[in-house]
């Protein structure tokens, strides 16, 4: 945590300057000793109330994400329908980033210290699923808008073997963007006083705030990339519903086309909140509305709550309404009963 002391204490220096010169940031004295004692003496006790949602959110994404991935790929018949095989790639990345950011989690709550590279790869690898994750949930609309607006040529457009290709190539554009950052940055950046030595995502993404132009830049550019990418997937869900309000399927409010898009608009809720937070977040902090420590909980609360959150109920509100998935799912689980039910010998 000596980084944290050393840049928060740089931060306060430049902020009680700034005070004393220009009074454009109206922080009053109780919000600085409040800063001076998250210097001083963070509060690791309350961060790791903090541990439990990521933890929790992937026990309930490992209760039924393998399984769900086991008969996709395990059935040859559903492994060549495409949306079966963007679904799986969409909860094989939600289940990586829930194990590499409970993992960066809980040695941020134990305050262990990852060498340089290994933060910087589990940085990475945070990166990639996050955003194989989001280009995938993308994929999934398209494949939808193709499917319906297109019904017979649908085939033709979009086969299995094309979406193999396109599952590679959401890999590999996940890989690139972070890789050009992590580039820019290296090449960019000068070696600092303080060298960051932690891998906790809230008080990383706090002190970018703090950071010079190419780091300021490259958080705009990830922010503005992923606001676009949903945008996209909302303005195609609202074409889909103005093309097929006429063919009568939306009449019913519980009909399944009616629950289907209300759960495809609650999953693309979920992912939309934490960017509207985190640019709220940012424009209050920039603005000097909030100090450094509510800065930090709101990032707490953002990257360890809001973003871990669709993840969960990804496989739960989407992958088990697939009727083949979940009969599927009912003949494993009851076979398994059957197995171990000892047979009865009758004398």
């Amino acid at each position: 945590m000596n980084f944290l002391a050393c840049a928060s204490a740089k931060i306060l220096n430049a902020t009680l300057r700034e005070m004393d010169s220009n009074r454009t940031l109206n922080l009053d004295e109780p919000s600085t000793y409040v800063l001076q004692e998250w210097i001083i003496s963070p509060p690791y006790t309350d961060m790791k109330m903090f541990l439990i949602p990521p933890i929790v959110c992937l026990v309930a994404a490992i209760l039924v994400i393998p399984s769900i991935l086991f008969v996709i790929f395990s059935s040859f018949s559903i492994r060549q329908e495409t949306r079966y095989l963007l679904l799986g790639n969409a909860l094989l990345c939600d289940l990586m980033y829930l194990i590499f950011y409970t993992l960066s989690t809980i040695l941020s709550g134990a305050n262990l210290t990852l060498p340089k590279y290994a933060c910087v790869l589990l940085l990475f690898l945070l990166a990639v699923t996050y955003s194989g994750g989001l280009l995938t949930a993308a994929a999934m609309v398209l494949d939808i808008f193709l499917a319906i607006l297109f019904p017979l040529r649908y085939v033709a457009i979009l086969p299995s073997s094309r979406t193999k290709k396109l599952i590679v190539l959401i890999w590999l554009s996940s890989g690139v963007f972070p890789g050009i950052i992590y580039l820019v940055l290296v090449v960019t950046q000068k070696p600092a006083p303080c060298p960051m030595n932690t891998c906790s995502v809230p008080i990383i993404l706090v002190m970018t705030l703090h950071g010079d132009d190419a780091v300021k830049l490259c958080y705009m550019l990830s922010v503005a990339a992923l606001f676009l990418c949903l945008a996209l997937i909302h303005g195609c869900y609202i074409i889909l519903y103005l093309k097929t309000r006429q063919s009568g399927i939306w009449e019913s409010v519980f009909s399944r086309a009616s629950v289907t898009f209300l759960m495809h608009h609650t999953i693309l809720f979920f992912y939309f909140s934490p960017l509207l937070a985190l640019v709220v977040e940012t424009l209050l902090y920039i603005n000097a509305v909030i100090g450094l420590q509510t800065g930090i909980w709101m990032s707490l609360t953002i990257c360890n709550v809001l973003m871990v959150l669709p993840k969960a109920l990804l496989p739960y509100l989407y992958g088990l309404r697939y009727r083949e998935i979940s009969s599927s799912l009912k003949l494993i689980f009851r076979m398994k009963r059957l197995r171990l039910v000892s047979p009865i010998v009758s004398p």
